[in-house]
């Protein structure tokens, strides 16, 4: 029995599969945790395979390894007196579980199984694992420690019962993925359990890109009473030790350090490029390539590129056409320079001449239309696929969210590259974010201060420069009123009926419903992106490609 708790919450950045590398990340928190002098030494969810492993978890040898690394981690404790709270996979008679183990003096001494399991947005885990039966807590240093494992927080009764049985503090392990507001949420949730069960919660959430989901870390403990007494740090790795006291009101936090959360301005763009770099680097990357036009969007995404991986890893190319303004010539240009990035010019004039040259037999004397601007458009991405080839480096695509709800990008054009920082954000959230970068260097940045968007770029009209005097309004409406419509229909599935209700034409609601269903199957072969809203293309939405159901005005 003891009245006093050191326990340390290692915020780390594991990687899907990676059971060697992420076994090392474990035994150097360890060292960490022993040098700290900490009693208990936690990880997130899932650590030892990385969150989430999705079918992997269907191969046998995979189970087994993983198995046997946390029985390898599980030995290391012999030489120290630090307890381990391992979240990793278990394998028992009724199945494969969500579990952690809990680990000292060289062997497993407890295994607890994650009660509730997601089946909703990005996680499917009955798809996996069979469910826990309501665990009891665990003791620790003669002190009862309940460890609900994500999911479980959500359901009243998994905290309560834990109480109920004896838990004194709870210690949460999560893989909780980033999108806006969701560190309030988490709070919020915390908040009320710790009302209800009077009894403190340490919450631990891993940090890091994975494919489309990004961890933001942010980890933190609260006592009853709302009382926040450590805040770990946002989209950064942390190693969190607090120390705790038994007094008699139960167990209260004496020493925690409280950082300051990321802001609501700065966190999607930190988003992004964390998800951009660990995409990048986890795939085995190390510099890339983007084609940048001298508009808003390829101007973001090379901004978030220098940002994740400095200016001497980033190469930007302009690839002109006839269409191409002076204007935009110019912008790029200056934005390559503000940014200090490698910056080369490739017409694409002479090709696509000849393609068309090579095509008129067959198109006859049809009136020039969308085909002629695609060729241009898959030209680039002939050329740039080129280069990522050549050189090594990956294509990142510029297209924002606003374009792909509503097909207008090209497949096989500028739809080509390897991920897409801008795929969940829309355009009028691209400008926005544009002059925040202007005004701001984001934390953990490689990229330089001051203007790196040219002010000329955010200001004039958005254009695909596939046609002369092209202007996207041209086919599309406003885009504050094609991102409401889109909000409206994708993030929140509302009715036709309702978004007219609020004094949107119907014609134009049903038009662009249309265009967002029959682009389904450009978004399907589209390069992965951040997930940074509640509801994203991709990973966030499943809609079928054949669809034949269309939503009508009533009345």
């Amino acid at each position: 029995m003891t009245d006093q708790l050191r326990i340390a919450l290692a915020q780390l950045n594991p990687k899907v599969g990676d059971l060697s590398g992420n076994l090392a990340l474990a035994r150097k928190a360890l060292d960490e945790a022993r040098q700290a002098g900490a009693d208990i030494l936690m990880f997130s969810e899932l650590f030892l395979t990385g969150y989430f492993p999705d079918d992997l978890l269907f191969k046998p040898q995979f189970i087994a390894d993983a198995v046997a690394a946390a029985q390898e981690l599980a030995r290391d404790t012999d030489r120290t007196d630090v307890v381990v709270i391992l979240p990793t996979i278990w394998q028992d008679s009724n199945g494969l579980h969500n579990a952690v183990v809990v680990a000292e003096n060289g062997e497993i001494t407890a295994v607890r199984l994650k009660r509730e399991l997601p089946n909703n947005d990005v996680f499917y885990e009955k798809r996996y694992f069979s469910a826990g039966p309501m665990a009891e807590p665990v003791t620790i240093k003669g002190v009862s420690i309940g460890i609900p494992i994500c999911e479980d927080i959500w359901h009243q009764s998994v905290c309560e019962h834990l109480a109920m049985r004896g838990a004194e503090i709870l210690l949460c392990p999560n893989g909780s993925p980033y999108w806006r507001n969701k560190q309030h949420v988490r709070k919020n949730l915390v908040r009320a359990r710790t009302a209800e069960d009077d009894i403190p919660m340490l919450y631990l959430n891993q940090v890091g890109g994975q494919d489309e989901l990004v961890y933001d870390g942010a980890s933190f403990g609260m006592e009853p009473g709302d009382r926040l007494v450590f805040q770990g740090k946002s989209f950064e790795t942390d190693f969190i030790v607090s120390d705790w006291q038994r007094g008699d009101n139960g167990w209260t936090c004496s020493k925690g350090e409280i950082t300051e959360l990321t802001s609501v301005d700065e966190a999607p763009w930190r988003a992004c490029v964390l998800g951009l770099r660990d995409y990048v680097h986890k795939n085995g990357f190390s510099h890339v390539v983007l084609g940048l036009s001298g508009g808003i969007d390829s101007a973001v995404v090379a901004a978030m590129a220098v940002d994740a991986f400095g200016a001497d890893k980033v190469h930007c190319i302009m690839l002109p056409y006839r269409y191409t303004s002076e204007a935009s010539i110019k912008d790029a240009r200056e934005c390559a320079e503000l940014l200090g990035v490698r910056y080369d010019v490739i017409p694409i004039g002479e090709p696509v001449d000849r393609a068309l040259t090579e095509l008129a037999p067959v198109f006859g004397d049809r009136p020039a239309d969308l085909a002629e601007e695609n060729i241009q458009s898959r030209m680039r991405g002939v050329v740039l696929m080129a280069v990522s080839n050549k050189l090594g480096s990956m294509l990142l695509t510029t297209g924002n969210k606003s374009e792909m709800a509503v097909g207008y990008a090209t497949i096989y054009g500028d739809m080509n590259g390897g991920y897409n920082p801008l795929k969940d954000m829309l355009k009028v959230e691209v400008y926005r974010l544009a002059a925040w970068r202007n005004a701001h260097v984001p934390g953990d940045s490689l990229g330089p201060s001051g203007v790196v968007i040219p002010q000329n770029i955010i200001d004039k009209a958005p254009s695909a420069e596939l046609r002369p005097d092209q202007k996207d309004q041209d086919s599309l409406p406003p885009y504050p009123v094609l991102d409401a419509l889109i909000t409206a229909l994708v993030e929140e599935e509302r009715s036709v009926a309702d978004i007219v209700a609020d004094g949107f034409d119907s014609d134009l609601v049903l038009r662009i419903q249309k265009l967002i269903n029959i682009a389904e199957y450009k978004r399907r072969q589209a390069p992965p992106g951040p997930k940074i809203t509640a509801k994203a293309f991709g990973l966030g939405r499943k809609y079928p490609i054949t669809n034949g159901y269309r939503d009508t005005v009533v009345g």
